[in-house]
């Protein structure tokens, strides 16, 4: 396995995790925010440099030289700032902040095309996109973008069970009913997000991922109260929480276990599972907000993001795959010795993604969370 240097924490760790967040629905289905017509939305984007690039995304999302190289060869500054959940995100682009480009999961890709809150996008108009829509048609028309008119895919991860190999053997049943393990008693976490600890119960207990039926939750909630007793916490610092030994075993997302194992001092002590039940699969992707005011400038980085050779370097940065065409051997060899961490477009097509929710459904999810959580 490549040995690479990798950010000290987990990129995904503030994900979806707060009952507030139905509160600021405006509408049934998608949007966070009441939909305006908006003439900016429909316009598609010219690529050009029209100024510095405002950029908006997780820390450390992205490998530092390929920011030097887009610097170097179009005379420009970008300008980062992170954003450490979904919602905040939602909620600066709300209070008026101006971004050049952002990173929204595709959950979220839909919520802002229903909100009028993106430019629209011309693959065509990207010498690159090719290397995308040529060779994998699941993003041709992907569930939440239609045509692909306002995104471009740019990574994809997925769930499971990590565990210290030491600690708990060298296999474990392939399921999710492994977190119910005597052994690691104490030390197991599930991820603090909501949909990814209700998905998982739902997979289980052979429910729809994202079911919001009241009996259906009702008999979630039942079955976690038999996890708790098991549990040392929530938490979406898997990675730290793993290295750190706090685990022994963890709900992890596989980019993070990519990037545990580069850090590990003993990689062979760690192992991954996709339980057989199903394992959550998303993606996200690079999106123009509708008032970016250097909307040209950011074309131009989302096509120099594509070129092979700076989607390698990121894959190996960060660890998650991403569907450019010609890179997928990068990725291969980072989880040749853990295949189980293997994410791959067939595995979006599967339709075990989290989708989003009627006000009353999300309120329903949020209330079940939250009873789960503070153990009633």
């Amino acid at each position: 396995m490549r040995m690479v240097a990798t950010p000290d924490f987990s990129r995904r760790r503030f994900l979806f995790g707060s009952a507030a967040a139905a509160a600021l629905l405006a509408a049934p289905g998608c949007a966070y925010m009441t939909p305006k017509p908006n003439p900016a939305a429909t316009k598609p984007v010219e690529p050009k440099i029209d100024g510095d690039l405002v950029y908006f995304n997780w820390a450390d999302y992205v490998d530092p030289t390929v920011f030097d190289g887009f610097q170097n060869e179009y005379g420009v500054k970008v300008i980062q700032s992170n954003f450490d959940s979904m919602e905040s995100m939602q909620a600066k682009l709300a209070a008026g902040n101006r971004y050049d480009i952002i990173f929204p999961s595709a959950q979220w890709v839909q919520k802002l095309v229903a909100a009028n809150q993106l430019r629209a996008i011309d693959p065509s108009t990207l010498k690159n996109a090719p290397l995308i829509f040529d060779h994998y048609p699941y993003f041709a028309d992907p569930w939440y973008d239609q045509s692909s008119a306002h995104s471009i895919p740019f990574s994809m991860y997925k769930t499971g069970i990590a565990w210290r190999k030491d600690k708990l053997g060298e296999t474990l049943t392939g399921s999710w009913s492994d977190l119910w393990n005597e052994t690691s008693k104490g030390r197991t976490f599930v991820l603090d997000d909501r949909d990814e600890v209700l998905g998982m119960l739902s997979l289980l207990l052979g429910y729809e991922l994202n079911t919001a039926a009241t009996e259906e939750l009702d008999v979630i909630i039942g079955k976690f109260r038999s996890l708790r007793p098991y549990l040392r916490g929530f938490s979406s610092d898997d990675y730290n929480n793993l290295l750190a030994g706090d685990a022994w075993m963890h709900q992890t997302w596989s980019g993070d276990m990519a990037a545990l194992l580069w850090q590990a001092p003993d990689p062979s002590i760690y192992g991954f599972e996709a339980p057989k039940q199903g394992t959550p699969v998303n993606s996200d992707a690079y999106a123009i907000p509708v008032n970016a005011q250097h909307p040209g400038t950011a074309l131009l980085f989302i096509d120099y993001m594509l070129r092979p050779e700076n989607v390698e370097k990121n894959i190996n940065y960060i660890g998650y795959p991403m569907p450019v065409h010609g890179t997928e051997a990068t990725y291969d060899e980072i989880v040749a010795d853990y295949p189980e961490c293997t994410v791959t477009v067939e595995d979006l097509s599967r339709n075990l993604y989290f989708t989003n929710d009627s006000v009353a459904k999300t309120q329903a999810r949020d209330a079940a969370y939250t009873e789960m959580k503070v153990g009633v």
